[in-house]
């Protein structure tokens, strides 16, 4: 089977990973943009480049921020490959107190890696489920979670797993915790 995926960080490619990871086809996306499949199509092959307009409607029907279409330039070689500390694309905030960056190069591969700042007094009250799988790795401070009706309470090197089920999380210490996330399929 041919690799499709363009080597290297492309809009386009990103674009096609989210559009596929919401279970949306070129012409459901094409319609909620009321553009036609033939320019999404060339969007998505970087054969064309969007509109600032279109972009933030992208990005707003595919529930991502604009700034996590947005890679910061990677050096000469490393695109694709290394995503250095001061050029992790933020994916946005959906709520307060939550600071998450894109360690994955792009969104091209199966799964993507989150690296997710929780402050202090934190927290996603309501519950959430995904059509992911889900793991995290608790890197520093202190992280509670609720997975359907169990609560746990995580501290440095310890992990879990999300295969949908339904969660929420709380940070209620007095220290950030950082959390390394690993999801399939892309989300943001």
């Amino acid at each position: 089977m041919p690799d499709d995926k363009p080597s290297g960080h492309t809009l386009g490619a990103d674009l096609r990973a989210l559009r596929k990871a919401r279970g949306m086809t070129l012409t459901d996306l094409a319609d909620a943009m009321n553009r036609s499949v033939g320019w999404l199509s060339q969007v998505e092959r970087d054969i064309s480049n969007p509109a600032i307009a279109d972009l933030g409607k992208l990005a707003n029907i595919l529930d991502v921020s604009i700034s996590s279409l947005v890679q910061v330039g990677a050096a000469p070689g490393e695109e694709g490959l290394i995503v250095r500390a001061h050029s992790r694309r933020p994916i946005g905030c959906r709520t307060p107190g939550l600071t998450e960056g894109l360690l994955s190069p792009d969104l091209t591969d199966s799964f993507e890696v989150i690296h997710s700042s929780f402050a202090p007094g934190s927290e996603l009250s309501v519950p959430l489920t995904r059509p992911t799988q889900e793991i995290g790795y608790i890197v520093r401070g202190r992280f509670d979670i609720r997975v359907d009706d169990k609560m746990f309470k995580l501290g440095p090197g310890d992990s879990f797993r999300l295969r949908g089920e339904q969660f929420s999380w709380a940070n209620p210490y007095d220290e950030t915790c950082d959390v390394v996330w690993i999801i399939s399929p892309p989300i943001y």
